[in-house]
């Protein structure tokens, strides 16, 4: 089990901790990116193309409630506030809100990622989930965040998910519309692992990050600095999020609670069936405060 960690993260703005955990505190570990999100992620642990990753909630759990030997397991916890995500269309388009999204085209950048299961909390949000066997979307998968954009505009999908500062800037060049947004009922990053707790390099792993993450919060300017020149974000943008944000004091470990509530909701969903053993989800429990 020697070398370093190969991580999979999104290469967006919450990715940041994680970069301060490499450069200034020594993060043994090959950070590999993933555009395309979670749903990616889960096919590349599957296939032991990466150790860890560090994504959505609901793309985590959705998979872990779907398959018998998902390959993985939850053991930290990366972000503690809610994921804003925007709903948006092509700029032309003559949709205006989320009311006129039945039946609609969704573009989900794959089956299972958290653009596809946000769909679903949408859907049970407006009551249009009305049988298991009845989608209340045409599910268009489009892989990236450029072909979901790309796709509202030329009629291949009417509308996707994506998380809100990260689809700004294409609002304020006008390249698509925002009709609507909606808040995760849960803590919205999560950190998985292809060996659990019998990997020994974890505790080095979240020693790091957390060092990371005092460092992101004690130094605001120069994480603005590495969103708004290195990644796709304005610097009032950067500075925006950041006064939404809160990451884990301590990445290590997820709370039963949270992953017991998030289930409860993907099944009311209809994301996940009813028969899911959520401890089996868990690597690494943190203890209840």
């Amino acid at each position: 089990m020697a070398g370093a960690l190969r991580i999979g993260y999104v290469p967006e703005h919450f990715s940041t901790p994680l970069y301060f955990a490499k450069k200034h505190f020594g993060l043994s570990a090959d950070l590999l990116p993933f555009p395309s999100g979670t749903g990616h992620m889960v096919t590349s642990l599957q296939q032991n193309e990466i150790d860890i990753g560090i994504g959505l909630t609901e793309g985590w759990i959705s998979a872990l409630g779907k398959q018998e030997a998902p390959g993985f397991t939850l053991v930290g916890t990366y972000v503690e506030t809610p994921l804003c995500w925007a709903i948006s269309t092509g700029s032309q388009r003559d949709l205006n809100n989320t009311s006129m999204l039945e039946g609609k085209r969704i573009g989900v950048s794959r089956i299972g990622s958290g653009s596809y299961v946000m769909g679903f909390v949408l859907a049970d949000f407006h009551s249009w989930l009305r049988a298991p066997d009845q989608s209340p979307f045409e599910v268009v998968p489009l892989q990236t965040f450029t072909k979901l954009r790309d796709a509202v505009n030329d009629g291949t999908a009417d509308f996707f998910m994506w998380e809100y500062f990260t689809s700004k800037r294409y609002y304020d060049n006008g390249a698509i519309k925002k009709i609507g947004e909606i808040y995760t009922p849960w803590s919205s990053w999560k950190i998985v692992a292809t060996k659990g707790a019998r990997d020994t390099r974890l505790d080095d792993l979240f020693n790091k990050l957390n060092q990371g993450i005092r460092y992101f919060d004690q130094h605001p300017d120069e994480a603005v600095k590495y969103i708004s020149t290195e990644l796709d974000y304005s610097e009032e943008d950067a500075q925006e999020w950041l006064k939404t944000v809160r990451f884990a004091t301590d990445a290590k470990g997820v709370k039963m609670d949270t992953v017991e509530k998030t289930v409860e909701i993907l099944q009311k969903a209809g994301v996940v069936g009813e028969d899911v053993n959520t401890a089996m989800m868990v690597g690494i429990a943190k203890e209840e405060e």
